[in-house]
């Protein structure tokens, strides 16, 4: 029996999961023993995901890890995605995911020329697959940046909204004595997002503190110049 992880990906925290479980009955479907499943919302254009380091972490050889698509593991730019295959690879992991065609059990029979070209084909297939993930994520973001031009052409541009729920929930767990690695799992944020929020609190408060001193102060002053009667 095969052994794979899973691993779901959304780049937003709007975005639902939850399409994406249809993956693991059909691994099990196919025979795969599931030793973990990894969810995570960020975006597939960073190398720094929690849960997909975690996974990696956890790999050990002869697994293989599952995807819906390959733009769920990477949108990364082509080199830095074949550095993440890679690592998955070093651990003597493979990939099983739609649209990535795998000739590694065929390659791995073969010798000689045959073997040669198999695998050829392989990497080849797979920078494809790995370039058109990326090419997506700069298309969508191309048009994201003229949608906001336009907006703003229009003076119907307001800025893109905080998370404020997600933001709130990385206050707590921080203010909770949590690590930013341990909140960001928690959050289902990066890490660089955990930092940028805690920073922004940490200012506001201590803004907020200087301001309520000051005010004690005046008080404390006012009621010392205030004549006796």
């Amino acid at each position: 029996m095969h052994v794979a992880r899973v691993y779901s990906r959304v780049s937003t925290q709007g975005q639902d999961l939850d399409r994406q479980e249809s993956i693991i009955a059909e691994a099990r479907d196919a025979g795969y023993y599931i030793a973990g499943v990894y969810r995570e919302k960020a975006s597939g254009a960073r190398a720094d995901r929690p849960e997909l380091l975690r996974l990696i972490a956890d790999l050990q050889p002869g697994e293989v890890v599952v995807a819906e698509k390959i733009d769920r593991i990477s949108r990364l730019p082509l080199p830095e995605a074949e550095k993440l295959i890679e690592t998955i690879r070093n651990k003597g992991a493979r990939l099983a995911v739609p649209g990535v065609v795998d000739l590694s059990d065929i390659a791995a029979s073969a010798d000689g020329v045959a073997k040669i070209v198999l695998e050829s084909i392989q990497e080849m297939l797979l920078k494809l697959a790995l370039q058109m993930a990326r090419d997506d994520f700069e298309d969508r973001r191309e048009r994201q940046r003229q949608g906001i031009e336009l907006a703003k052409a229009g003076g119907k541009y307001a800025g893109r909204q905080a998370d404020l729920v997600t933001h709130e929930r990385i206050i707590v767990f921080r203010s909770g004595g949590n690590s930013i690695s341990r909140t960001a799992k928690l959050t289902g944020c990066s890490e660089a997002q955990v930092k940028r929020v805690w920073a922004r609190h940490q200012k506001e408060s201590g803004k907020q503190e200087m301001l309520s001193q000051k005010l004690s102060s005046a008080t404390v002053r006012k009621s010392v110049a205030k004549p006796s009667l």
